[in-house]
């Protein structure tokens, strides 16, 4: 038996022995606990998936500009060198919340993809973009994706997540995904995320960052809901002056999507901003969960939060949590949220143009939805640009149609 092989027996062992997926007992999983550990341990393929084992580890790389500053490899988790290469400088799982995804992720992983950027030799050159689409494989997969930023480097990822009608897998998927990003000093990112999974699909998608001093992380997501949906990210305050801000719109119709975002502050001056923005209808169940935590030694960190929950027609469950660990004096922290229908008198005003009331509708929750990841961003240009707009106001058009109408526009987006 090879080491690869050794590796995966051992952490699917470690995963059953430990007897660990009760979720249900964990405050961050209480509301939308994850499906059992078997579901993420699959074991068959697919017949349809007859993709050959690398094929692009499941990512396809455009990189836009200077595309020599960017070094990319395409690694095999079941080669022992290469599973080295693959996993070197990650954390092994640990004890947190989410250890046991992470143990079936280790289980589970066949491919993965690392890249590594530099810093142009001209500061003022464009940041280099890279468009990574990632299209399911297998009808169980775990796959891993790591991005280190040189110092000084400036990078934008446009990563999407859609089940593609002509793909190579058409049913349902079960997908662990671990994302490894690392800024070194004075390092930038933004990041564009576009996450619609296919109505039975069952997917947990978890985000490492950590922040070196200087550097800057910037996200925007638009997630839409499914059989089960997660949302992860942590970010690391390692060193001084950091900042990080992430914006999310969240879509449910019927069905269920968690999100969660971590901020831990572990040196001074950090500042982090977090805001989401769930639109829920039918029988959605959607739950936010944002949560800052301040070390001692983090003086001076800056901490905002911002959470609101709309439903839209139906019965849905909104659960919206801001949270605040705080262990040192000198911090500044704001949080705020907000759940309920619009007020009649914003669609009311609307309607004053000539408007009907679900175009009314459209508008005011396109302009909010809108704002939020332009702020996630930071930069209206580029949200526009990466093509953020046009997906919330696809996805948006989708969630807002008729209950007669909802089914056929998800057949022809290749969903469920």
């Amino acid at each position: 038996m090879n080491t690869a092989r050794a590796e995966t027996l051992a952490a699917r062992a470690q995963l059953l022995e430990q007897g660990g997926w009760e979720f249900r007992r964990l405050e961050a999983f209480r509301f939308v606990p994850p499906p059992a550990a078997a579901v993420w341990l699959g074991e068959e393929p697919c017949g349809r998936c007859d993709a050959p084992a690398l094929a692009g580890a499941g990512w396809t790389l455009h990189p836009v500009g200077a595309a020599g500053l960017v070094d990319a490899r395409w690694l095999d988790a079941g080669d022992a060198a290469q599973r080295a290469a693959l996993f070197e400088g990650l954390p092994r799982p640990g004890d947190d919340a989410v250890a046991p995804f992470a143990w079936a992720h280790r289980a589970l992983c066949r491919q993965g993809l690392r890249l590594r950027v530099a810093a142009a030799a001209d500061a003022e050159a464009p940041p280099l973009i890279l468009q990574l689409r990632h299209l399911p494989r297998e009808t169980v997969e775990a796959p891993l994706l790591v991005v280190e930023l040189e110092p000084g480097a400036r990078c934008v990822i446009v990563e999407t997540h859609e089940r593609d009608a002509a793909g190579a897998c058409q049913r349902d998927v079960v997908q662990n995904l671990q994302i490894h990003l690392r800024l070194a000093r004075g390092a930038r990112l933004q990041h564009w995320r576009q996450a619609e999974p296919g109505a039975g699909d069952r997917i947990a998608h978890h985000l490492d960052v950590h922040l070196a001093a200087g550097s800057h992380y910037a996200q925007a997501m638009l997630a839409t809901g499914s059989a089960y949906h997660l949302q992860r990210a942590q970010v690391h305050f390692d060193g001084e002056d950091a900042t990080a801000q992430l914006g999310s719109v969240l879509l449910a119709d019927g069905r269920q999507l968690d999100r969660q975002v971590r901020m831990i502050h572990a040196a001074a001056r950090g500042k982090s901003t977090a805001r989401e923005l769930a639109l829920a209808r039918g029988k959605a169940l959607v739950a936010a969960d944002l949560y800052a935590h301040v070390r001692p030694g983090a003086e001076d960190a800056d901490i905002h939060q911002h959470m609101a929950g709309i439903p839209t027609g139906g019965a849905p469950r909104l659960v919206m949590r801001p949270q605040l660990e705080i262990e040192h004096d000198a911090v500044q922290a704001a949080h705020g949220t907000t759940w309920g229908r619009l007020p009649d008198d914003s669609i009311f005003f609307a309607r004053q143009r000539g408007l009907d009331e679900a175009t009314a509708l459209s508008l005011i929750l396109q302009g909010m939805a809108a704002a939020e990841l332009t702020r996630g961003l930071g930069d209206d240009a580029l949200c526009d640009s990466v093509g953020a707009l046009q997906a919330l106001q696809e996805a948006l058009a989708r969630h807002l149609a008729p209950a007669e109408a909802a089914p056929a526009a998800a057949q022809e987006q290749g969903h469920g």
